[in-house]
């Protein structure tokens, strides 16, 4: 169970990277548009506001990796704050921006808690 629930933690820290990379990086250029279907005018005007989401998003991403490489008690207790605050930030995007984040943040958070807790 340890092992099934390190890859769902390296998966969501996996996917928030991915995030960062799309809102920091790509969010001009049509991948990053498209997560949302912005025209190359609203990308521009909105690409402040997505680097600064880009970069939470990273902080998850490295703290999520902190709690696989930290030692235990360390390790377990960083995992479940980080994946508090992943499932926190896709409940918060659910109700305020779009009912995607609750299936593509929300839930593999949740599953990932889940396992952590579980495997204890």
């Amino acid at each position: 169970m340890q092992t099934l629930a390190n890859v769902l933690v390296g998966l969501v820290a996996a996917l928030h990277a991915y995030i960062l990379v799309l809102e920091m990086f790509l969010w001009e250029k049509k991948p990053g548009r498209g997560l949302h279907g912005f025209d190359p005018e609203m990308a521009r005007a909105t690409a402040a506001l997505a680097a600064n989401q880009g970069l939470y998003n990273g902080f998850l991403a490295a703290g999520l990796v902190w709690g696989l490489i930290a030692d235990d008690p360390t390790g377990f207790r960083v995992q479940v704050f980080f994946l508090v605050c992943v499932i926190v930030a896709g409940v918060y995007g659910t109700v305020t921006a779009n009912r995607r984040i609750l299936f593509a943040q929300a839930l593999p958070g949740a599953l990932a808690l889940a396992a952590v807790l579980v495997a204890r």
